[in-house]
């Protein structure tokens, strides 16, 4: 059971972006985006799953991202798995961005969800194009709704840049875009400097390479299914993550949080990247 001293925490509801924990249960008192105000608790935030079956997973990890059946099992979490499958769960109408995770065999391990979205974002996102200048906040969680991570891309202008906050809601690192034109690429950074980068294979930015800061590849997100008459790589998309070795912190969960953060970055750019 996780240990709280008063604080503010990702809030377990999965509704709000932070809850405060007075060290001895959670409190009524909310913040999103730097705003405070009041909500009750919500039960745990629902999961959000895709309803895909396994042998489709099976079929998007090896047919379309190139990973050989047999890989290496993992420990069963978004950290200790070679191959995360990261597939948004398609709307009519996206109010909320939502994303499950599963392993390379199927296995849903976790899931993405967005929180903090104000009735007034709704709107914007549903009428307009003015989405993409708000901040937005999705939390990477297990299968019960427990916060593992939390990425945060505040409003942009032009290149965005993403925070990494751990469970606690401990800043650890940052994505950050470093060019508008050509091949777009992002740079890891810890708290004490960058660690690697995030490199587009392509324009549009479909697939991408993770390297260390010796420019060693490290991981890959492959673009696997676009949907019907999708072309961009930010809309409804299923992608792979696979990860080649080990990491060690901060650079794992950075590269984790790849899987989402270019979703997230480049939404709705204005280079038609989603």
């Amino acid at each position: 059971m996780t240990e709280y001293t008063a604080d503010w925490y990702p809030d377990p509801g999965g509704v709000h972006e932070l809850r405060y924990h007075d060290g001895t249960k959670w409190t009524e008192h909310v913040s999103n985006h730097g705003r405070q105000s009041v909500a009750p608790l919500a039960d745990a935030g629902a999961v959000p799953t895709t309803g895909m079956s396994a042998e489709k997973i099976q079929q998007q990890v090896a047919a379309k991202a190139g990973v050989q059946p047999g890989a290496a099992p993992g420990g069963g979490t978004m950290f200790t798995e070679p191959v995360l499958v990261v597939n948004q769960k398609a709307k009519l109408l996206e109010m909320n961005t939502e994303y499950a995770v599963y392993d390379q065999n199927g296995t849903q391990i976790g899931a993405i969800r967005q929180v903090g979205q104000s009735t007034l974002k709704k709107v914007a996102r549903f009428v307009s194009s003015l989405d993409q200048f708000m901040t937005h906040t999705l939390q990477l969680v297990d299968t019960n709704g427990a916060v593992q991570l939390s990425v945060t891309r505040p409003a942009k202008f032009a290149k965005s840049k993403v925070h990494v906050s751990d469970a606690a809601g401990n800043q650890i690192g940052s994505i950050v875009q470093k060019n508008m034109i050509g091949k777009i690429r992002f740079s890891l950074e810890g708290m004490n400097g960058e660690i690697g980068s995030l490199n587009g294979e392509n324009w549009r930015a479909w697939n991408f390479n993770l390297q260390d800061a010796a420019g060693n590849e490290v991981a890959r997100i492959t673009k696997t299914w676009e949907g019907l008459a999708k072309t961009m790589f930010t809309s409804a998309d299923n992608y792979v993550l696979q990860i080649h070795r080990p990491l060690e912190e901060p650079m794992r969960s950075l590269v984790v949080a790849s899987a989402v953060s270019v979703d997230l970055a480049l939404k709705q750019d204005s280079r038609g990247l989603g």
